[in-house]
């Protein structure tokens, strides 16, 4: 089983930028898809970037497009996360996600990660 340990939260300014980090143990972490998900102030958790497992594929939602990038260092053991150009908007607790099922139907969604960490605040002031 992983575990997942998120960090780099913080205040920024608008225009500013931030590199979240999500370093996993207790699994052979090349094996895990690794997702980012975000939870705004008063709202659901949502999909905010993942990067599957073997292939380094990306995928992102379109509000993060051209201003965000996940990455992979599996000799780490860590996923980043990093945040360009960030905007009020972007304010959310960032959670870091894990998964090696086989079966896979929709990278995007809550429900393909096992493993999740305790979440990194990001604050953006306008």
């Amino acid at each position: 089983q992983v575990q997942l340990v998120e960090s780099g939260g913080g205040l920024v300014q608008a225009g500013g930028s931030l590199r979240l980090s999500c370093a996993a143990s207790g699994g052979t972490f090349s094996h895990y898809r690794m997702g980012w998900f975000r939870q705004p102030p008063g709202k659901e958790r949502v999909f905010v970037a993942a990067i599957d497992r073997f292939t380094d594929r990306t995928y992102y939602t379109d509000s993060v497009k051209g201003r965000f990038t996940i990455s992979r260092d599996n000799a780490k053991n860590t996923v980043y996360l990093q945040m360009n150009s960030l905007k009020p908007e972007d304010t959310a607790v960032y959670y870091c996600a894990a998964d090696r099922r086989f079966t896979l139907v929709d990278i995007t969604t809550e429900t393909e990660y096992a493993y999740w960490g305790q979440g990194t605040q990001v604050t953006i002031s306008a």
